[in-house]
C-alpha cells in the first residue's frame, strides 16, 4: 500500500495497459480518475472499483478538455498526485503511403496530447506545492525505427525525449517525470496491429502476433498486468531519486 490516499489520473484508462494500471492503483489505495474518450459507465466503475474510481471524459487533442479534466479531478478529490499519460493510438504504412491525416492524428494524440496533459497537470502540481509523479507510456518502438511503423516509432521517440526534458525541468518542483517502455503487449490494439502487418507483409491473420511473441526473450508477449508493478514503483516514494528515465518493461526485447 505504498500509494495509500493518493489521487491519480490515468489517461486512456478504459482498456489495455491503462485499465490494468487503474485496477492496481485502486488495490493500492489510490483514488483514480479514468480519463478517456470512451469511459466505462458509472455503474460499471462502481461495481468494479466502488467509490475509488470515477470516469472523466477527456480528449487529449483539446487543451480545453484537458483543463476541464484537471479542474474536475482537483475539485472532486482536492488535487492530483499522480498522472499516467497512457492514451495513444497506432497506425502504420510504408513510407511512401503515409498520409498527412495519419501523421497529424498520431502526433496529435501520442505527442501533443501527452505533452499538454503533462503540462496542465504539472501546472496544477506546482500551484499545489506538494510535488507529484508523472509517468509517460512510451514503447520499444521509440527506441528504434521500423520500416512500416515510421510515424508511430517517431511519436514514441518523442515521448521518450519529452520525458527526459520534462523530468530535468520539473524535478526542482519535486515532480518526478519518468516513462515506461512496453514491448509487444497482448491487448485489443495488437489485433489491429496484426491486421495491418497481415496487409502489408502478406501474412495470415494472427501470424505476426505469434511470431513477435515467440521472439521475446521471456518467451511470450507481455500482458497489461506485466506493467503495473513498474507504474506503482514510479508513482511511489521508492522512485523519488529516479528522474527523467524510461524503464523498459518488455521481456528482454530491448537493452539500454
Amino acid at each position: 500500500m505504498k500509494l495509500q490516499g493518493k489521487t491519480a489520473v490515468v489517461t486512456g484508462g478504459a482498456r489495455g495497459i491503462g485499465r490494468a494500471i487503474v485496477a492496481r492503483f485502486v488495490a493500492e489505495g489510490v483514488r483514480v480518475a479514468i480519463a478517456d474518450l470512451a469511459n466505462p459507465s458509472e455503474d460499471e466503475i462502481a461495481t468494479q472499483y466502488g467509490d475509488k474510481a470515477v470516469g472523466v471524459e477527456l480528449d487529449v487533442t483539446s487543451r480545453g478538455s484537458i483543463d476541464r479534466m484537471v479542474a474536475a479531478v482537483a475539485s472532486r478529490w482536492g488535487g492530483i498526485d499522480i498522472l499516467v499519460n497512457n492514451a495513444a493510438i497506432f497506425d502504420m504504412a510504408p513510407i511512401i503511403e503515409v498520409t498527412e491525416a495519419s501523421y497529424d492524428k498520431v502526433f496529435a494524440i501520442n505527442v501533443k496530447g501527452m505533452f499538454f496533459t503533462l503540462q496542465a497537470v504539472a501546472q496544477h502540481m506546482i500551484a499545489r506545492g506538494a510535488g507529484g509523479k508523472i509517468i509517460n507510456m512510451a514503447s520499444q518502438a521509440g527506441r528504434r525505427g521500423e520500416a512500416l511503423v515510421s510515424i508511430y516509432c517517431a511519436s514514441k521517440a518523442a515521448v521518450i525525449s519529452l520525458t527526459q526534458s520534462a523530468g530535468l525541468d520539473l524535478i526542482k518542483h519535486k515532480i518526478n517525470v519518468n516513462g515506461i517502455s512496453p514491448g509487444v503487449v497482448d491487448t485489443p490494439m495488437w489485433d489491429d496491429v496484426d491486421a495491418l502487418f497481415a496487409k502489408y507483409e502478406h501474412r495470415k491473420p494472427g501470424e505476426k502476433k505469434r511470431l513477435v511473441g515467440e521472439a521475446v526473450p521471456f518467451g511470450r508477449m507481455g500482458t497489461p498486468e506485466d506493467h503495473v508493478g513498474a507504474a506503482v514503483f514510479l508513482a511511489s516514494a521508492d522512485a523519488d531519486y529516479v528522474v527523467a528515465q524510461t524503464l523498459n518493461v518488455d521481456g528482454g526485447n530491448w537493452m539500454s
